[in-house]
């Protein structure tokens, strides 16, 4: 789109920590963990120093053989060197690949595979535990992250060794492969360009500096592998904004760290924040200086929204939802303040960001889409990625005349907003939005922490739901709480922990449903 096309030169992940410390070489990163990378610096950073790291791995990685054009996998524990690791194979001009360290072996191996022959940095744990040999035949060569493990491939830090020179290659070519959720199978990576990166940091860049006026401290929880968290950071480091990085989602160490740092804007996943709700009964504030919220990509649940505004002492704290997704990155936007009530229709998402995205809702049956008939969501930007690596074919599918599928299904108002109501994958015929019923239920029922509806192998709504302590559902509240709603099985009550999730914590629908499928009563309710 025209905004998004002028000026773009790109933004390149390898120079971000570079060019932050010329400007403010001392602005805080702190972390919840140490990083394996280079435990020695601990976990309470500046931007001077991520740079050094930074610097220093892209020069370890040139001695260990990497050069421009190459690609380099990422797959070790969790950590935010993640993230530093792909701004060094950047910085040399290489592409990084970030994979989840949640996936399985025989996964890594197929996108091991699909990269054709890339370098690999894991770490210790991974390459005894998750990596078969099988899978270490498809890296060109194995380097390890972290101190233990074999010596003779570690990354090596800490050489006598003048540092590289960064490179900035051609900004349309591949510059970052990230991978989809895979909630329907392996996943599918994503080739993201700095062209492409730069078109999806305007329209948040901009909407961020008109909403947010003053210097304020950011939390983000959103995961290393993903590409939000190239514009997070990119616009946190433009702005300046001090920076805590959160690993651990317990509501427990959330709370802690947020009650150190008292953050001023909280950046995390939908789907791990509901669990933050205590966080608002907190006596130490956690929540107390809280003056926006953003989230994106999944839908989030109103009450966890409403809960956490309310618990700020700002005198006006938003809420910012970005609906988009890995390929095409952040599309429609919508700002919501304490005046938006639970009971307001939270399928609404917002608008498209004018002469940055466009928008259009496609009938089946050449009809008007609505709320009874919804259609399919296309989506046109200049954030769209280049491609699905070694799956073009599947890539190219979901394009029509420029116009990219998301994949879900909704309706646009007479005032232009998008209404989403259900992916593709999940509708259940004539039973409505299955999101919506998840939003109301939630809003009755303080006791519920998850609910996740899906069709059984019948088709017939199924519920299952997850208790905050996983005490067990109290059937007559749950029947009050439904009666007005279209007829559902009894609930299947599961534990958190028994939920498929992917790496930003969204559930799996349709591994849960062959879950379900595989141990028939499980967790049954009734």
């Amino acid at each position: 789109m025209i905004l998004q096309r002028i000026g773009n030169r790109g933004l390149f992940i390898g120079g971000l920590f570079e060019q932050a410390a010329q400007r403010n070489p001392d602005l805080t990163v702190t972390l919840d963990h140490v990083l394996d990378l280079d435990p020695g610096r601990g976990s309470e950073l500046t931007v001077g120093d991520c740079a050094d790291i930074v610097a220093r791995a892209a020069t370890a990685l040139v001695a260990a053989g990497v050069r421009p054009g190459d690609k380099v996998a990422i797959f070790k524990q969790d950590g935010f060197d993640i993230f530093l690791l792909a701004c060094a194979v950047s910085r040399v001009g290489a592409v990084p690949v970030n994979l989840s360290p949640a996936l399985k072996g025989d996964v890594v191996a197929e996108l091991l595979r699909r990269c054709d022959w890339p370098y690999l940095i894991t770490d210790g744990g991974k390459f005894a535990e998750v990596l078969t040999e099988e899978t270490k035949q498809h890296a060109r060569a194995v380097l390890l992250a972290s101190s233990d493990g074999d010596a003779a491939l570690r990354l090596d830090l800490d050489g006598e060794r003048n540092p590289v020179a960064p490179i900035r290659p051609d900004p349309s070519l591949p510059a970052l492969i990230t991978h989809t959720s895979g909630t329907t199978g392996v996943p599918k990576l994503v080739v993201h360009t700095a062209k492409t990166l730069q078109a999806r940091y305007r329209p948040q860049a901009v909407g961020a500096r008109a909403l947010i006026r003053r210097r304020e401290t950011v939390a983000i929880h959103v995961s290393f592998v993903h590409s939000r968290l190239v514009t997070a950071l990119a616009i946190a480091l433009a702005r300046g904004f001090p920076i805590v990085i959160i690993r651990d989602p317990d509501s427990s160490h959330v709370a802690e760290i947020l009650a150190r740092t008292k953050p001023g804007i909280i950046e995390a996943h939908p789907n791990a924040i509901v669990a933050w709700e205590p966080l608002t009964k907190d006596p130490r504030g956690p929540l107390a200086n809280l003056n926006c919220l953003s989230t994106t990509f999944d839908a989030i649940h109103p009450r966890t929204v409403v809960e956490l505004l309310a618990a700020s002492e700002r005198k006006n704290p938003i809420h910012i939802q970005l609906y988009g997704q890995s390929e095409i990155g952040p599309t429609v936007g919508r700002v919501s303040t304490r005046k938006r009530g639970i009971d307001a229709d939270w399928r609404c998402v917002g608008f498209p960001f004018a002469g940055m995205t466009g928008l259009r809702v496609v009938g089946a049956d050449g009809k008007r889409p609505t709320e009874a008939q919804p259609g399919y969501v296309e989506i046109r930007s200049d954030g769209r990625a280049l491609t699905y690596l070694g799956e073009d074919d599947r890539y190219r599918r979901q394009l029509t005349d420029g116009w990219w599928r998301m994949g879900d299904v909704g309706y646009r108002t007479k005032w232009g907003c998008l209404h989403l109501l259900d992916r593709e994958v999940d509708t259940i015929a004539g039973f409505g939005s299955t999101l919506a019923i998840e939003d109301t239920v939630l809003a009755r029922m303080d006791a519920l922490l998850e609910i996740v509806v899906i069709a059984d192998d019948s088709g017939v709504p199924t519920p299952v739901v997850v208790t905050r302590d996983e005490s067990p559902l109290d059937l007559a509240q749950w029947h009050a709480a439904i009666a007005d709603l279209p007829q559902m099985r009894e609930p299947v009550q599961l534990p958190l922990a028994q939920l498929p999730r992917t790496a930003t914590a969204k559930v799996q629908r349709l591994a849960l449903a062959k879950l379900l499928t595989a141990t028939p009563g499980t967790g049954s309710a009734s």
